[in-house]
């Protein structure tokens, strides 16, 4: 409980009315989760607007409300402000004492590998022995304890209550995917980062954000926001992330793999088999929080596969080393950590190989194929599920995408499919995703089987997989499924193969 007045003091109120000091038991932004003696702030969202729910808060309990407009015939103090959003995260922060302060922050932004880069960071972290806390899209760690995520970055007051929950069981160190939508719409205003990283931007959530360029002024504030007690990782390979360096009040280290000027350099990068070896290498000395890091190398073996865990892992490792953890750790976590679902994830290796992968974006795309190209295999056999409800520039995006890497990898046919029965409504594929899709490839003398069922995409795939081919299941929700269908289907075929049995099914 505190002082209606004393929590006042963390944002800008502009005028008050029926002002009065009453004590606050908690704060909401949600009418139905409203208990008697909370504080009330109204969020103008993309669909409701809480101004329009303040009487049912009232009829639940709420003894005063923060709005953008006052509202008549609400008899309890009304506090007006510019914006709701960043009094809420101000709030937030306050009344639950500001923990971000208290342990040591990170934030990790990218359009792709958020969530690989945040758990590699806590494992590592972990297995040097502190105790960690983890906030994404999977989920929420709080020392031993997990929660499932039902959103990348939580809404500012929630995420303030899971630090807060954090801190009061001694957690040290919070790894965090941070979300464009959460920059864009404050739900980190009060979160005090001494570690931050931009890996790479792609053309994923424009619609949500506009425009391209507006998409990249939300993802890089984490960067050019960031104060100069923090630190910036920067990937030199993504010119977006590259050009971050001169914008920040933060201490920059940067790194690359194609580009070898950084602080940081990838070499002797070794795919062959589809999960890396390399040796990172400190070109350039910098320093961290009293510590010194001078020019040296070490090697570093991957257990998760693909091109792109190379660029997430350069990243959790030099966070790993800012954060003291010893080369030791880092090599046995980084040669243990066995990545995130549906993140290039190998499902099957015998007579031929099966990869699962998102394949969300252009970026995603660009990655995840070229990373192919490093690897020993026959012939692929690409199983795409097109991209439902994304709009018709996305699903061209994406043909293209796949187009421009398919003479490199001998590609003539790719599986198509629909997915109808494995995606919920927001997911349907239209006929204009079809089309745009299908021109694409038509342009480039591609064949294409389309088959409206995913079961029946993965079937066919199995008739086509012959002895060292490599099956890539590529999609966002229409492949969710795809993996653990394939495998019932070799299961079908050969109960004997334990490795058909790896993945719970699910019909």
């Amino acid at each position: 409980m505190v002082s209606l007045q004393q929590l006042l003091h963390a944002t800008a109120v502009q005028e008050a009315k029926q002002e009065q000091d009453i004590d606050i038991t908690g704060i909401s932004y949600h009418s139905k989760k409203v208990e008697k003696g909370q504080l009330f702030v109204c969020i103008r969202g993309y669909k409701t607007d809480g101004h329009k729910f303040l009487p049912n808060a009232v009829s639940n309990g709420a003894v005063a409300a923060i709005v953008e407009e006052f509202q008549d015939d609400v008899e309890i103090p009304q506090f007006l402000v510019k914006n709701s959003r960043i009094a809420l995260a101000q709030l937030g922060a306050a009344f639950y004492g500001n923990p971000s302060g208290k342990m040591k922050m990170i934030g990790i932004t990218a359009t792709n590998g958020k969530t690989t880069t945040t758990y590699m960071t806590n494992a590592m972290l972990e297995n040097h022995g502190y105790k960690t806390g983890l906030i994404g899209t999977v989920s929420i760690k709080i020392d031993d304890t997990s929660i499932p995520s039902e959103l990348t970055t939580p809404e500012s007051l929630d995420l303030q209550f899971y630090l807060k929950q954090m801190h009061d069981k001694a957690v040290s160190h919070v790894s965090m995917e941070v979300s464009s939508a959460a920059l864009e719409t404050y739900r980190v205003e009060k979160v005090d980062y001494d570690i931050v990283a931009f890996n790479n931007i792609s053309r994923e959530h424009i619609d949500s954000h506009g425009t391209f360029e507006k998409y990249f002024e939300a993802k890089s504030s984490l960067i050019t926001e960031a104060n100069e007690k923090s630190v910036a990782i920067l990937n030199l390979d993504c010119p977006y992330s590259a050009s971050l360096a001169d914008k920040t009040k933060a201490s920059v280290i940067t790194f690359g793999l194609e580009q070898s000027t950084g602080h940081i350099h990838c070499k002797n990068l070794d795919l062959t088999t589809g999960r890396a070896k390399f040796t990172y290498e400190i070109k350039k000395p910098f320093s961290y929080d009293h510590q010194e890091f001078s020019p040296g190398e070490f090697t570093v073996e991957l257990s998760v596969p693909g091109l792109h865990s190379v660029y997430n892992s350069m990243v959790a490792i030099t966070v790993a080393l800012l954060s003291g953890v010893s080369i030791q750790t880092i090599q046995e976590t980084m040669k243990a950590f066995g990545g995130v679902e549906r993140r290039f994830e190998f499902v099957y290796e015998k007579d031929f190989k099966i990869i699962d992968d998102h394949f969300a974006n252009p970026g995603n795309i660009n990655v995840t194929l070229q990373t192919l190209k490093y690897m020993d295999f026959d012939q692929l056999h690409l199983v795409y599920a097109i991209r439902g409800e994304r709009g018709p520039t996305v699903n061209k995006e994406n043909a293209e995408a796949i187009v421009e890497w398919a003479k490199k990898l001998n590609l003539e046919e790719i599986i198509a499919t629909k997915s109808v029965s494995h995606v919920t409504d927001k997911d349907k594929v239209t006929d204009e995703e079809v089309n745009v899709f299908m021109d694409v490839m038509f342009q480039a003398n591609i064949k294409v089987t389309l088959l409206e069922e995913l079961p029946d995409a993965t079937a066919y795939a199995l008739t086509k997989a012959g002895q060292g081919d490599l099956v890539l299941l590529a999609g966002c929700q229409g492949m969710d499924h795809g993996a653990e269908i394939m495998l019932h289907q070799i299961n079908k075929q050969n109960p004997e193969d334990p490795q058909s049995t790896s993945l719970s099914f699910t019909t």
